[in-house]
């Protein structure tokens, strides 16, 4: 009998481990791809909370300043300024530590409505506590000198700011604790002598320490107008003489564009023996800006009426701009005598004989600003 054996390869024992149904493989497959996901996207998940965890506590840090206040700051908020602004300042000061973190705490809690002023503030404050005090109003007392003031006028601010006495600022003014450099021998009138801008009265702070900050502020407005030693004595005055001249150009000639030519009025009149004839100066004896007065007035014995005194007023009448200082430094070349105000926008014609004078004057009428 003969048997017959079918021919077969051997067997693999590696294929006997591996090898199994298609559908188990693939299965296999997509559980291992299926982990191979969750991993990533448990890892992402990670990175994002951390990265969460990271900017809650970065923010945290920013809005919650850790430590003390540090050196007081003071800022000046403008009419118009916009928050952005107001932050940059504040993040430019060491206030707070970034604009960013602040706009996002602005989203969640609101931005305050900030006043034109100045406030007192310190470095490394919190969040709640720059918005809380410039949700407020301004907290520093600040007093603007505008050209044309008189030491009156900015006393009257002064007095009102909390820790000054009613008519200290004047009576410091009128000491001597106080002196300017142009100030004439034996003088401590300081009328016309404090430098125009504004000033931050600090809390504490005296009037003489306000006082010479606006002395030696207008002694540097001098320098920039060119009235010294060297530009008064080329127009044969003293350096104080042309500040007083500055100072009747400045209420006079009011708009910038008339002040060089009410300067050389001044000096014609001056050089010709005339009164000056100036309505300011009689206005200032009657503690007056402006407004209209009376033939009577022009009667009143002061030195400072320019219509009964030849010659200068003894001190300044305010204190002028450095436009009114050049002006009086550095006066133009011309004959005029006259002036008179003949345009609504603040035009005023200058002439050099009565009769041209007279002939303005009606032009002026005629345009109704006579």
């Amino acid at each position: 009998m003969v048997l017959l054996v079918s021919e077969r390869p051997p067997i693999d024992p590696v294929e006997l481990s591996t090898s199994g149904p298609p559908v188990s493989r693939r299965a296999d497959r997509r559980h291992a791809q299926r982990s191979r996901r969750a991993r990533l996207l448990f890892t992402l998940g990670g990175v994002v909370v951390l990265l969460v965890l990271l900017f809650i506590g970065w923010y945290e840090l920013q809005s919650n300043a850790l430590g003390p206040a540090g050196k007081r700051v003071i800022i000046t908020v403008s009419d118009g300024e916009t928050f952005d602004q107001v932050a940059s300042q504040l993040a430019a000061d060491k206030v707070i530590g970034s604009t960013f973190a602040l706009k996002i705490s602005d989203l969640i809690h609101s931005t305050p409505s900030v006043d034109p002023g100045s406030y007192e503030l310190h470095e490394n404050l919190t969040f709640a506590q720059v918005r809380s005090i410039l949700g407020a109003p301004p907290n520093i007392d600040a007093v603007d000198i505008e050209p044309g003031q008189t030491l009156s006028e900015v006393a009257n601010t002064v007095d009102q700011f909390p820790g000054h006495e009613h008519d200290q600022f004047a009576q410091v003014a009128a000491s001597g604790v106080v002196h300017s450099t142009f100030s004439p021998s034996g003088s401590n009138d300081l009328e016309g002598l404090l430098g125009t801008g504004l000033y931050l009265a600090l809390p504490g702070e005296s009037d003489a320490t306000l006082l010479q900050a606006m002395v030696t502020r207008f002694e540097q407005q001098a320098a920039t107008a060119g009235l010294n030693a060297t530009s008064a004595n080329a127009l044969g005055y003293s350096p104080y003489q042309l500040i007083i001249a500055a100072s009747i150009v400045e209420k006079e000639g009011y708009y910038p564009k008339n002040m060089p030519d009410v300067a050389r009025v001044i000096y014609n009149r001056l050089a010709n023996a005339m009164p000056l004839q100036m309505n300011a100066t009689v206005l200032y004896s009657l503690g007056q800006d402006g407004g209209p007065f009376t033939s009577q007035d022009l009667t009143l014995p002061t030195p400072y009426n320019s219509y009964l005194n030849k010659g200068l007023t003894p001190t300044p009448i305010c204190s002028p701009s450095i436009v009114a200082m050049k002006a009086a430094s550095h006066p133009p070349v011309g004959g005029w005598l006259y002036f008179v105000l003949v345009n609504k926008d603040g035009t005023e014609a200058f002439a050099d004989t009565f009769a041209e004078q007279l002939a303005n004057e009606k032009l002026a009428q005629q345009r109704g600003v006579g």
